[in-house]
């Protein structure tokens, strides 16, 4: 059977929802969940290596990439919906147990993802995305500010956020090569992002954001309650979260596996064999 990637859309809550398949359908399944502001496009590396082995399923959220991007005046940009959105897509499609693979935004919708129906999970990727009040640094003060009084903070979180040169540095980081970055890769994110009614999509949706915060102690106890398996991919270059963050997972988890690599806030854009060496070998060693 074929492992080349599929590019589907189907209709869950009446909305049409875009995403990127590959691997043999029987296969154990690897749900992945994109991040800002990015797509499933992100996981184009990993499926491309590991279709062979496993059933990956990456979809676009409500407002990113290829899935319909409705007005916020019709649909809740919150992240409790779009949890709702990708847990109904995930049974749309047939995956009814899942490694999830979360990277960023994806962190917030897969948490919940996971607390709501534990049983669907078989493991948990976390690649740069935060679930403790560490993992936010000063970057985050003005973003902060934004949540207390949205009005008088909006156009700094729209030059912090959504400018090209945020885009870029989301990508590069601190990395001290940054010539191993293609710029396609911050362009076209800002080309997503000036698309007409785009703005006012993503401040919806980050100025709930405030709620993953609220929930970052709820997070940490499932973890420690439940200890599932859980593998933690970091680029050490990340500077959108802090660096400690990889870590602190394995407080909440003693067992965990952390690896930091030299690589950005999209690990992909530059350590793709690696990462998918590492979840091919855990992906590999659980139910």
């Amino acid at each position: 059977m074929s492992t080349s990637t599929r590019y589907r859309s189907v209709t869950v809550d009446g909305l049409s929802i875009f995403y990127r398949e590959a691997g043999p359908p029987d296969a154990p399944t690897l749900l992945l969940l994109h991040g800002f502001p990015s797509s499933s496009r992100m996981f184009e590396p990993l499926l491309g290596r590991l279709a062979d082995r496993f059933r990956l399923i990456a979809p676009d959220y409500p407002g990113f990439g290829h899935s319909e991007a409705p007005d916020p005046g019709r649909f809740r940009y919150t992240f409790d919906r779009i949890a709702e959105v990708v847990s109904r897509f995930a049974a749309t499609v047939g995956a009814e147990r899942y490694l999830l693979y979360v990277q960023d935004y994806g962190g917030p919708v897969g948490f919940r993802m996971a607390l709501a129906e534990p049983d669907r999970l078989t493991g948990l990727v976390v690649q740069n995305a935060v679930a403790h009040e560490a993992g936010l640094g000063p970057l985050w003060e003005s973003r902060r500010a934004f949540w207390r009084d949205r009005a008088g903070h909006e156009a700094a979180v729209r030059e912090n956020f959504l400018s090209l040169a945020a885009a870029r540095t989301r990508h590069v980081g601190s990395d001290p090569d940054p010539q191993r970055y293609d710029p396609d890769l911050w362009t076209d994110e800002h080309a997503f992002l000036s698309r007409p009614g785009q703005a006012e999509i993503q401040l919806e949706l980050f100025y709930d954001y405030r709620t993953n915060v609220a929930s970052y102690g709820t997070w940490q106890e499932w973890l420690r309650r439940t200890g599932p398996r859980l593998l933690v991919l970091w680029g050490r270059y990340d500077t959108s979260f802090e660096p400690g963050e990889a870590e602190a997972y394995r407080s909440d988890v003693p067992g965990a596996e952390v690896y930091v690599l030299d690589g950005g806030h999209f690990l992909m854009d530059t350590r793709a064999d690696e990462v998918a060496s590492l979840v091919r070998g855990f992906a590999s060693s659980g139910g």
